[in-house]
């Protein structure tokens, strides 16, 4: 009954089926996908580090890392006041406000906030549509997450630059389309590609997602992964997805 107080009207409380944690989330409206889990998998914080997340919407990602790495600690940001409640009472119910401090801050404004260059780690899933490209979504938070028409993808990544430490690692998930989009972005901001893996849904369809990570002042040396395949001919999750979603 607790839990259930922090609620609102409209929201739903749902298992992240890790360790016990939970989230809300609206019952319309954005809702995390499987490119969260993916990121939060190819992430891989390390115990002890300090990681930011650069829009956070509900707070998924600070959640599901928390559980990888013990003595991680994490300052969230998301520009949506009520997103960003929602994410905020998500960490209550998890008794994690000691471990995960969420803002209603604009990325931009984050490194003032709490201080330029003081992180290890710093994760982010950037709005995937570029300014005018695309189709708007009529509903505000859906289009908030999706599109960067609010803040263009090169100073988002200034944004999560000014977090970093140098040798500290940025880990994005975002369109395989806009791949060098990303990598420009990363470079202008002093953070070299240096990790990439691409996603597909079955072995022989074309990636629609990457996962990256850049090191904050790194030199040049790309090294990429095996490409991630979420499904099997049968429309299944593969051993690896299985593995990724706890299933194994």
């Amino acid at each position: 009954m607790e839990h259930e107080a922090l609620m609102r009207p409209g929201e739903r409380m749902d298992d992240l089926q890790r360790s016990g944690l939970r989230i809300l989330q609206r019952e319309e409206g954005f809702r995390f996908g499987t490119d969260a889990v993916l990121l939060a998998d190819f992430a891989a914080p390390k115990k002890g580090e300090h990681v930011a997340d650069v829009g956070t919407g509900t707070g998924v990602l600070p959640l599901l890392l928390s559980a990888r790495a013990e003595g991680t600690t994490f300052d969230a940001f998301e520009i949506q006041p009520d997103v960003a409640d929602m994410a905020r009472r998500s960490v209550q119910i998890n008794a994690l406000e000691a471990r995960i401090r969420i803002h209603a801050l604009d990325c931009r404004e984050a490194a003032k906030a709490i201080g330029h260059e003081t992180c290890h780690l710093v994760v982010s899933n950037p709005p995937y549509t570029a300014q005018g490209a695309g189709l708007v979504s009529p509903e505000k938070t859906r289009a908030l997450s999706r599109s960067d028409s609010d803040c263009p993808l090169g100073e988002w990544i200034a944004a999560c630059g000014r977090l970093l430490r140098n040798g500290g690692r940025l880990c994005c998930v975002f369109p395989a389309p806009r791949f060098l989009e990303l990598c420009d972005a990363m470079r202008t901001a002093r953070i070299e590609p240096k990790r990439v893996r691409f996603v597909v849904a079955r072995e022989s369809a074309a990636p629609k997602l990457v996962l990256t990570e850049g090191l904050k002042g790194g030199r040049p040396g790309l090294h990429v992964q095996p490409m991630l395949i979420t499904h099997d001919a049968q429309g299944g999750f593969t051993p690896e997805m299985r593995r990724i979603y706890g299933e194994l």
